[in-house]
């Protein structure tokens, strides 16, 4: 109940925040996140579960009262062998409650309950993969972005050494080949650059069919500068991390409650081996042509009564119903063992890319300077004479190799980190 209580202020918090401004002119993380918790399909589908398992409850919980319906019947005779017509009617109001079942209505309110806490740990799971998700998809954005500029920066430094190259071959400097070398680089470069924008865009594309947006908005992603700190953050050990996970990721709590509605779905079935008594209560009238009235008070009767059903033989229904309960028991067990093996697997991937993404990203950065401070050496002593175009050229492209995979290794290290920060119910923050 409390969880319920704590969703549904979240819920109402989120809804009071998108109010003044349901899309952001700007989209930052956070505005994503909390966009999408508001709005994807999936997690509304989930609420609605939520709703309907409430529901369920409370038609659980009224079974324990008794019923009432009331029944109101009226009749008209043609008869040719009467001088007069007839009619006549009955009214009656009835009752009826169960006394004892074994304990089946008890035990249907307990598994509805289950159920509907179940339905608020997969609403929670679906908010959970979503955040996944637009994490992802927006680091992509950001990693795409800084490889532009890398692009951006090459296609530059191209364009000016094709342009000082064609100085030198009209000096005599160089020879036909060497500018051809630096055309067929120049263009190279170019091509690259269109690829990197052309990522940029479909992962743009992708981020705002995740945030279900229509064809006619417009999505202004923030790009921000992520420095060494969001990096090199220190990350907690992976029996601590998948320790916390265990009790805080919603699959697990759901597991978990599946077998207690599997436990009680067993001792339900159990009940069907024990008598049902029942109570039953009622009172009517009945009247005729004519003296309605006094009738109407002279046929009032009341009825109540007591009826006891005990099963015998049911052609093994109640015993095959208990197996199959049983049964249902041991596969949510194995369910619950399977979620933890699937959530440690998970964990342990993502420490373990979180790991080595942060010891690449730090040799990776000490690459890129001794490759930046070797292409500068190189491209002072081609200037001199000292260095042909092949070997200029070469180590402009082992600096742009090197630059790459620092940026990959920077982004795979930030994502699992903030990976490992939602298994431990942490928030996401990228500043």
């Amino acid at each position: 109940m409390k969880i319920r209580i704590i969703i549904i202020s979240l819920l109402t918090l989120l809804t009071v925040s998108l109010t003044a401004q349901e899309k952001p002119k700007q989209w930052d993380l956070t505005n994503c996140i909390n966009y999408a918790l508001q709005n994807n399909i999936q997690i509304q589908k989930s609420k609605i579960t939520l709703e309907t398992n409430s529901v369920s409850t409370k038609q659980a919980k009224a079974a324990v009262f008794p019923n009432l319906s009331a029944t109101v019947s009226q009749s008209y005779t043609n008869n040719p062998f009467v001088p007069a017509n007839t009619y006549g009617g009955t009214y009656s109001i009835n009752s009826s409650m169960t006394l004892f079942d074994g304990g089946k209505i008890k035990k249907n309110i307990e598994q509805q309950k289950l159920a509907e806490q179940a339905s608020q740990y997969d609403l929670l799971n679906s908010q959970k993969n979503i955040q996944m998700s637009i994490l992802q998809t927006y680091l992509q954005i950001l990693y795409a972005a800084e490889s532009v500029k890398i692009n951006q920066a090459t296609v530059k430094v191209s364009e000016y050494q094709q342009t000082r190259g064609e100085g030198l071959l009209k000096a005599g400097s160089i020879s036909k080949a060497d500018f051809a070398q630096l055309q067929s680089q120049s263009s190279t470069d170019k091509y690259q650059l269109v690829v990197a924008e052309n990522t940029l865009s479909n992962d743009k594309l992708q981020l705002k069919q995740l945030l279900e947006l229509a064809a006619a908005d417009e999505l202004d992603v923030v790009i921000l500068e992520l420095t060494d700190v969001d990096v090199l953050k220190p990350l907690p050990s992976l029996q601590s991390i998948y320790a916390t996970s265990l009790n805080t990721m919603p699959t697990i709590k759901s597991s978990k409650l599946s077998i207690q509605v599997a436990s009680l779905e067993t001792e339900k079935a159990k009940t069907g081996y024990l008598p049902t008594i029942s109570l039953s209560a009622g009172v009517g009238t009945t009247h005729g042509s004519s003296n309605i009235g006094e009738q109407l008070k002279n046929g009032l009767y009341e009825a109540i009564g007591v009826s006891v059903s005990i099963p015998i033989f049911t052609n093994r229904e109640t015993k095959s119903t208990v197996e199959k309960a049983i049964l249902s028991e041991k596969t949510s067990k194995l369910n619950l063992q399977d979620t933890e093996k699937t959530l440690l697997k998970d964990i342990e991937s993502a420490y373990q890319d979180a790991i080595s993404a942060q010891s690449q990203y730090a040799a990776a950065e000490e690459k890129v300077k001794a490759l930046q401070t070797s292409y500068d050496l190189i491209d002072q002593q081609y200037k001199l004479g000292m260095k042909n175009t092949l070997e200029l050229l070469t180590e402009k492209n082992n600096l742009l190799t090197a630059q790459q995979n620092m940026l990959q290794a920077k982004y795979l290290s930030i994502m699992n980190t903030q990976l490992l920060n939602l298994y431990q119910d942490q928030p996401i923050e990228i500043k």
